[in-house]
């Protein structure tokens, strides 16, 4: 297994996020929100992912960062659980929203929960679409 972050996987790109923005679904478990779309890119790897926290919620860039950090760590480690289930390139956008300040282990766990939620949402239009 992979367990890396590489350059090519982040989401840089300002026309992407504001696709994702204007046309992107979402899926969410508390305080996690997933927003994505369908996109092919020049890069070789199945997906790019981007984090983001509210300045609503922690008005101080060090709470910020801390939980930008924890976002893409816990992605690291669970994103096996995308890759494993993607046959098409994807652009997603990975956010926190909440003012409450959970443990590492609670939002690994509702990343966890987050994905799984996702690739049952892609299940089911895959289901839809053969019928």
């Amino acid at each position: 297994m992979d367990y890396t972050y590489p350059k090519a996987e982040k989401l840089k790109s300002k026309k992407i996020i504001d696709l994702l923005f204007s046309e992107g679904k979402s899926v969410g478990k508390y305080p996690l929100r997933l927003v994505y779309i369908q996109k092919d890119f020049e890069e070789d790897v199945p997906l790019k992912m981007g984090v983001s926290v509210s300045k609503k919620y922690f008005k101080n860039a060090v709470d910020r960062n801390y939980f930008k950090r924890v976002l893409r760590e816990c992605y690291r480690l669970n994103k096996q659980l995308l890759i494993d289930n993607l046959n098409q390139k994807y652009c997603f956008m990975f956010f926190y929203q909440s003012k409450d300040r959970l443990e590492y282990a609670e939002i690994n766990q509702k990343t966890i929960q987050l994905f799984e939620k996702f690739v049952n949402s892609l299940q089911e239009n895959e289901t839809k679409n053969e019928n």
